[in-house]
């Protein structure tokens, strides 16, 4: 995919629909009326997959019932079904989502590339990475190979950003380098699994694939706290990361300080991949597609920031439910689900970005 084609597709001057919002204290506010109601209806898709994932299991539980025991008149079996059992996963599900989702939309509208995503360019894979060293080097708890992940993926980002740098980054170098990263980390995972004995092997194994089985609130706090520091951080950074797409130096003439923003937009998408990693291990395709089916869906252009958030969230509970539901009495780790699917939404992107010229 060549830049200068992707950087037309960034800067594309299609006219989208805006309206304002005047208040009384004189501020005025933008917002685009199919973007909005994009915003709504992946809101309500996600709090009705939510639902329907809580109600689901061995011991079912009606959406009116779960919605009962959420503002605490449900008994106390379903209480504790609720809300010792299911709330969490399901909360850890939502905020996965959005973290990848959120990272995925930053790298893909730093790189201006819809292939530079979090698990396409290295940063997954150095948090597997992180995350096996400790299992299999040191035996380390669950807790210790979240902390491993977390570090993989920061030491990883780091070590892209400065191999990438020559007087500025660039999308299409970024992406050639987190792609010969991701496949030299490819290789040291698979050494790592090589030297490890059966039992930390299994463990390793069954942490690559992706799993929400048997996540608590201990998985929960961690990835909240994160997220909600992060996700309003790079919200707010939404315009600058608009400009960006138009290459440093219109982004520079509109007032961004560019190297400064880059930098802070890439660490914070970095940290949201690697903590949520570190929570589920490493779910893939998540952020290659949330960003890309959330722009489609809004019809706008820019990061997209908050539907690709809720999107990833939407994707992971449809996806969770699919695992756990569809096969029977046989239930899969979630990130064998996201897999298939982002698979052929991979295959079907690059089909439509040949056709379309661009590579």
């Amino acid at each position: 995919m060549t830049s200068k084609a992707v950087t037309s597709e960034a800067v594309n001057t299609r006219t989208v629909a805006t309206r304002s919002i005047r208040t009384g204290g004189g501020l005025s506010v933008r917002y685009e009326p199919r973007a909005a109601l994009s915003v709504l209806a992946l809101l309500v898709l996600t709090l009705a997959a939510g639902i329907v994932l809580i109600g689901s299991g061995d011991f079912p539980i009606a959406p009116g019932d779960v919605v009962a025991t959420l503002l605490g008149d449900g008994t106390a079996v379903q209480e504790f079904a609720v809300m010792d059992l299911r709330l969490p996963r399901v909360l850890v599900a939502v905020f996965v989502g959005a973290a990848l989702g959120v990272g995925g939309a930053v790298f893909q509208s730093i790189a201006r590339n819809p292939l530079g995503s979090p698990d396409v360019i290295g940063f997954g894979q150095g948090a597997t990475v992180g995350a096996l060293g400790v299992i299999v080097l040191f035996q380390g708890s669950a807790t210790a190979a979240a902390g491993g992940a977390v570090v993989g993926a920061l030491i990883t980002g780091a070590a892209i950003y400065l191999l990438a740098w020559k007087r500025g980054v660039h999308g299409y170098r970024l992406v050639l380098v987190g792609i010969g990263a991701a496949a030299m980390l490819t290789a040291v995972i698979h050494y790592l699994i090589t030297k490890a004995n059966l039992v930390d092997a299994t463990r390793a194994t069954v942490w690559m694939t992706g799993s929400l089985d048997g996540r608590d609130w201990e998985q929960f706090w961690p990835l909240f706290g994160v997220c909600c520091v992060l996700i309003p951080l790079v919200l707010g950074h939404g315009r600058a990361l608009r400009m960006l797409e138009m290459g440093d130096d219109a982004a520079f003439a509109l007032g961004v300080r560019v190297e400064r923003t880059r930098i802070v937009l890439m660490g914070s998408a970095v940290l949201l991949v690697a903590v949520a990693t570190a929570a589920a291990g490493p779910i893939v395709f998540v952020s290659l597609s949330a960003p890309q089916l959330a722009r489609r869906l809004t019809r706008s252009p820019g990061p997209n920031l908050a539907p690709s958030a809720l999107m990833g969230s939407a994707l992971l509970l449809v996806a969770d439910w699919t695992a756990t539901n569809a096969f029977g009495d046989r239930q899969l780790p979630v990130g064998v689900v996201t897999g298939v699917l982002g698979g052929c939404y991979l295959l079907w992107l690059l089909v439509t970005e040949r056709k379309a010229g661009r590579i």
